[in-house]
Protein backbone atom coordinates (compact mmCIF):
# COMPACT_ATOMS: atom_id res chain seq x y z
CA UNK A 1 0.00 0.00 0.00
CA UNK A 2 1.25 3.47 -0.83
CA UNK A 3 1.15 6.08 1.92
CA UNK A 4 1.87 9.77 2.34
CA UNK A 5 3.83 10.08 5.57
CA UNK A 6 4.47 13.36 7.40
CA UNK A 7 8.02 13.56 8.80
CA UNK A 8 9.74 16.19 10.93
CA UNK A 9 13.55 16.24 10.89
CA UNK A 10 16.55 18.56 10.98
CA UNK A 11 17.98 18.71 7.47
CA UNK A 12 21.65 19.61 7.02
CA UNK A 13 22.35 21.78 3.97
CA UNK A 14 26.05 21.59 3.03
CA UNK A 15 27.85 24.80 2.06
CA UNK A 16 28.18 23.70 -1.59
CA UNK A 17 24.34 24.00 -1.81
CA UNK A 18 24.29 27.67 -0.63
CA UNK A 19 23.85 29.05 -4.15
CA UNK A 20 20.46 27.28 -4.42
CA UNK A 21 17.13 28.45 -3.06
CA UNK A 22 16.81 27.18 0.56
CA UNK A 23 13.73 25.06 -0.17
CA UNK A 24 15.36 23.51 -3.25
CA UNK A 25 18.57 22.75 -1.31
CA UNK A 26 16.52 21.15 1.48
CA UNK A 27 14.49 19.09 -1.04
CA UNK A 28 17.72 17.86 -2.65
CA UNK A 29 19.09 16.82 0.74
CA UNK A 30 15.87 15.06 1.77
CA UNK A 31 15.90 13.12 -1.50
CA UNK A 32 19.54 12.20 -0.95
CA UNK A 33 18.91 11.04 2.64
CA UNK A 34 15.49 9.40 2.34
CA UNK A 35 14.88 8.02 -1.18
CA UNK A 36 15.32 4.26 -1.09
CA UNK A 37 15.36 4.26 2.73
CA UNK A 38 13.78 1.07 4.08
CA UNK A 39 12.39 0.51 7.55
CA UNK A 40 9.82 -1.72 9.19
CA UNK A 41 7.80 1.35 10.27
CA UNK A 42 7.84 3.41 7.06
CA UNK A 43 8.31 0.69 4.46
CA UNK A 44 10.23 1.84 1.38
CA UNK A 45 10.57 5.57 0.71
CA UNK A 46 9.74 6.18 -2.94
CA UNK A 47 9.86 9.99 -3.26
CA UNK A 48 9.54 13.33 -1.51
CA UNK A 49 5.93 14.44 -2.03
CA UNK A 50 6.51 17.96 -0.75
CA UNK A 51 7.96 20.34 1.82
CA UNK A 52 5.33 21.48 4.32
CA UNK A 53 7.33 23.79 6.59
CA UNK A 54 10.91 25.06 6.87
CA UNK A 55 11.90 26.51 10.24
CA UNK A 56 14.86 28.68 11.14
CA UNK A 57 18.29 27.30 10.36
CA UNK A 58 20.72 26.69 13.18
CA UNK A 59 24.47 26.26 12.96
CA UNK A 60 26.19 23.65 15.10
CA UNK A 61 29.66 24.76 16.28
CA UNK A 62 32.37 22.94 14.34
CA UNK A 63 30.11 22.34 11.32
CA UNK A 64 29.82 25.05 8.67
CA UNK A 65 26.40 23.91 7.47
CA UNK A 66 23.00 25.08 8.71
CA UNK A 67 20.42 22.58 9.99
CA UNK A 68 16.79 23.43 9.17
CA UNK A 69 13.88 22.16 11.27
CA UNK A 70 11.77 20.81 8.40
CA UNK A 71 8.39 19.12 8.09
CA UNK A 72 7.91 17.23 4.83
CA UNK A 73 5.77 14.54 3.25
CA UNK A 74 7.22 11.31 1.88
CA UNK A 75 5.56 8.89 -0.52
CA UNK A 76 6.20 5.40 0.87
CA UNK A 77 5.31 1.86 -0.10
CA UNK A 78 4.62 -0.51 2.78
CA UNK A 79 3.54 -3.98 1.70
CA UNK A 80 0.61 -5.26 3.76
CA UNK A 81 -0.36 -8.88 4.35
CA UNK A 82 -3.24 -10.03 2.07
CA UNK A 83 -2.87 -6.96 -0.15
CA UNK A 84 -3.50 -7.60 -3.85
CA UNK A 85 -0.82 -6.03 -6.04
CA UNK A 86 -0.28 -5.59 -9.78
CA UNK A 87 3.12 -6.43 -11.14
CA UNK A 88 5.18 -7.68 -14.04
CA UNK A 89 7.16 -10.94 -14.18
CA UNK A 90 10.85 -10.02 -14.08
CA UNK A 91 12.46 -13.46 -14.01
CA UNK A 92 11.51 -17.13 -13.86
CA UNK A 93 13.51 -19.95 -12.32
CA UNK A 94 12.82 -23.62 -11.71
CA UNK A 95 11.55 -22.80 -8.19
CA UNK A 96 9.30 -19.84 -9.01
CA UNK A 97 8.78 -16.42 -10.54
CA UNK A 98 10.01 -12.98 -9.49
CA UNK A 99 7.57 -10.11 -9.92
CA UNK A 100 8.29 -6.38 -9.75
CA UNK A 101 5.68 -4.08 -8.29
CA UNK A 102 7.05 -0.57 -8.36
CA UNK A 103 9.83 -0.08 -5.83
CA UNK A 104 10.09 -3.69 -4.66
CA UNK A 105 10.26 -7.24 -5.96
CA UNK A 106 8.44 -10.32 -4.67
CA UNK A 107 8.71 -14.05 -5.24
CA UNK A 108 5.98 -16.49 -6.22
CA UNK A 109 6.93 -20.07 -5.44
CA UNK A 110 6.24 -22.45 -8.35
CA UNK A 111 3.51 -24.12 -6.27
CA UNK A 112 1.75 -20.75 -5.88
CA UNK A 113 1.71 -19.75 -9.58
CA UNK A 114 -1.43 -21.67 -10.63
CA UNK A 115 -3.83 -24.48 -9.61
CA UNK A 116 -2.11 -27.07 -11.77
CA UNK A 117 1.04 -29.19 -11.91
CA UNK A 118 3.64 -26.73 -13.17
CA UNK A 119 6.75 -27.54 -15.18
CA UNK A 120 9.71 -25.29 -15.95
CA UNK A 121 11.00 -25.11 -19.51
CA UNK A 122 14.54 -24.15 -20.54
CA UNK A 123 13.32 -20.92 -22.16
CA UNK A 124 12.20 -19.66 -18.70
CA UNK A 125 8.50 -20.42 -18.99
CA UNK A 126 6.25 -22.06 -16.39
CA UNK A 127 3.57 -24.26 -18.00
CA UNK A 128 0.50 -25.85 -16.40
CA UNK A 129 0.14 -29.55 -17.24
CA UNK A 130 -3.68 -29.70 -17.57
CA UNK A 131 -4.62 -26.07 -18.27
CA UNK A 132 -1.69 -25.44 -20.67
CA UNK A 133 -1.45 -21.95 -19.17
CA UNK A 134 1.99 -20.39 -19.45
CA UNK A 135 3.78 -17.74 -17.44
CA UNK A 136 6.78 -15.97 -18.96
CA UNK A 137 8.98 -12.94 -18.41
CA UNK A 138 7.13 -9.69 -19.10
CA UNK A 139 3.63 -11.02 -18.27
CA UNK A 140 1.41 -8.68 -16.25
CA UNK A 141 -0.08 -10.33 -13.18
CA UNK A 142 -2.13 -9.84 -10.02
CA UNK A 143 -0.87 -11.49 -6.85
CA UNK A 144 -1.65 -11.48 -3.14
CA UNK A 145 1.02 -10.82 -0.50
CA UNK A 146 1.19 -13.80 1.87
CA UNK A 147 4.54 -13.14 3.58
CA UNK A 148 6.55 -10.01 4.44
CA UNK A 149 10.02 -10.20 5.98
CA UNK A 150 12.28 -7.34 7.04
CA UNK A 151 14.92 -9.73 8.43
CA UNK A 152 17.47 -8.17 6.06
CA UNK A 153 16.35 -4.52 6.21
CA UNK A 154 18.31 -3.62 3.07
CA UNK A 155 16.48 -6.31 1.10
CA UNK A 156 12.94 -6.99 2.35
CA UNK A 157 11.37 -10.22 1.10
CA UNK A 158 7.81 -10.65 -0.13
CA UNK A 159 6.09 -13.98 -0.65
CA UNK A 160 3.17 -13.97 -3.09
CA UNK A 161 0.44 -16.27 -4.37
CA UNK A 162 -1.58 -16.30 -7.59
CA UNK A 163 -3.66 -19.43 -6.79
CA UNK A 164 -6.83 -17.65 -5.70
CA UNK A 165 -9.79 -16.54 -7.79
CA UNK A 166 -9.16 -13.16 -9.46
CA UNK A 167 -5.38 -13.59 -9.28
CA UNK A 168 -2.80 -14.65 -11.84
CA UNK A 169 -1.82 -13.52 -15.29
CA UNK A 170 -4.16 -10.76 -16.53
CA UNK A 171 -5.28 -12.89 -19.50
CA UNK A 172 -6.26 -15.73 -17.13
CA UNK A 173 -8.39 -13.37 -15.05
CA UNK A 174 -10.11 -11.98 -18.16
CA UNK A 175 -10.74 -15.53 -19.40
CA UNK A 176 -12.26 -16.49 -16.01
CA UNK A 177 -14.45 -13.38 -16.03
CA UNK A 178 -15.69 -14.15 -19.57
CA UNK A 179 -16.67 -17.71 -18.57
CA UNK A 180 -18.69 -16.35 -15.63
CA UNK A 181 -20.49 -13.80 -17.84
CA UNK A 182 -21.58 -16.35 -20.52
CA UNK A 183 -24.21 -18.15 -18.36
CA UNK A 184 -25.61 -14.79 -17.20
CA UNK A 185 -26.12 -13.67 -20.82
CA UNK A 186 -27.97 -16.91 -21.72
CA UNK A 187 -30.55 -16.31 -18.96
Amino acid sequence: MFYKTLISDYIRVPPKQFEKDVEQAITDQIKKEYEGYISNDLGIVVDVAGIDNVGEGIIVPGDGAPFYDTTFTLLTFKPEMQEVINGKIKDITDFGAFITMGPIEGMIHVSQTMDDFVSFSKDKVLIGKDTKRSLKIGDKCKARIIAVSYKDIANPKLGLTMRQKGLGKVEWIEEEFSKEEEPKKKK
